[in-house]
């Protein structure tokens, strides 16, 4: 059996268990998404946002890309953000990294990953640079590359308030709260590490005044 035929018979079993479960839960789903979170993690097939937070489908509104970066000329991210702002009206945006993230141990290195995975870690480069004195002083590696984990969440966290939707959400209506989580692949909890409450203070040169 080819390894897309197992993911397709694997569809069918689950789908009919669920039903077998409960006859009318697809028919709740297709009526109606309205999640109260925004989860903008990382691509890593370990990291699956439902089920490392036993939530079911149409929960959690899910944005995923290389080591959960939140690039302010990212059209799909902001897209994302947007809907889920100001169309779902969501009240908590999760930016969660991981321990033991490949995007985070490459961007430690000097190896050339070509020109678009170069350009995509160099966000996480200048998160290293900012916090260089701290990261150099952790000799083993794979406790740097945690640290950096850590220290990313809480750049993109900081960089979601940032933008003008949050700007203008916090505005109108004091939400969402924005959190920053990493995730354990070796013991599967979620270390929460910092909020930002509707609200919270931002650096003045990225603050709006004339929001409409």
């Amino acid at each position: 059996m080819k390894p897309n035929e197992k993911l397709l018979l694997e569809n069918k079993a689950w789908a009919s268990e669920k039903v077998a479960m409960d006859p009318d839960y697809f028919n709740r789903l297709a009526e109606v998404q309205t999640p109260q979170f925004l989860w903008i993690g990382c691509s890593d097939s370990r990291v699956p946002a439902n089920e490392i937070t036993g939530t079911q489908p149409g929960e959690i509104f899910v944005h995923r890309n290389i080591a959960n970066m939140v690039i302010h000329t990212d059209i799909n991210l902001l897209s994302v953000l947007d809907y889920a702002v100001n169309f779902l009206k969501v009240k908590h945006i999760v930016v969660c990294g991981h321990y033991g993230c490949g995007g985070v141990k490459a961007a430690i290195t000097n190896s050339d990953y070509k020109a678009l995975l170069n350009m995509w870690l160099r966000g996480l480069k200048d998160v290293y640079r900012h916090n260089r004195e701290e990261l150099d002083a952790i000799e083993d590696m794979n406790a740097r590359g945690d640290r950096l984990s850590e220290l990313n969440v809480k750049e993109q966290v900081v960089r979601l308030s940032e933008t003008t939707i949050i700007q203008n959400a916090w505005k109108e209506r004091q939400s969402p709260d924005l959190h920053g989580w990493v995730y354990g692949l070796k013991d599967g909890l979620l270390n929460p590490l910092m909020e930002l409450k509707a609200g919270s203070r931002i650096d003045p040169i990225f603050r709006y005044d004339n929001l409409q």
